[in-house]
């Protein structure tokens, strides 16, 4: 699946948790995009700045707008220990 070739569905943070996420090898990552992460996340600890995140779970393609505030070497963390694989990232745009 491809986020600019399919319209994503808007989903808050809070309903994250109830998705299933696919494991495997994932979307191929770009060093561009571990870059815009680290850099969100320091955005988002230093002046709580907001960014769309377009990822995608086993069924769907999504958005969500949140601060993210920690990058690991497999997940993104948001705020209430939410989620989300960094293999099933597509893009990070800051708003």
């Amino acid at each position: 699946m491809n986020y600019t070739e399919h319209r994503p569905t808007l989903i808050e943070k809070e309903n994250i948790r109830g998705l299933k996420f696919n494991y495997g090898k994932g979307i191929d990552q770009s060093d561009n995009l571990r870059l815009k992460l680290d850099r969100a996340m320091r955005l988002g600890n230093a002046l709580h700045s907001k960014v769309k995140i377009y990822f995608e779970d086993k069924e769907m393609i999504y958005v969500v707008e949140t601060t993210i505030w920690a990058v690991g070497d497999r997940n993104i963390v948001l705020k209430q220990g939410i989620t989300i694989p960094i293999a099933s990232i597509h893009d990070v745009e800051y708003l």
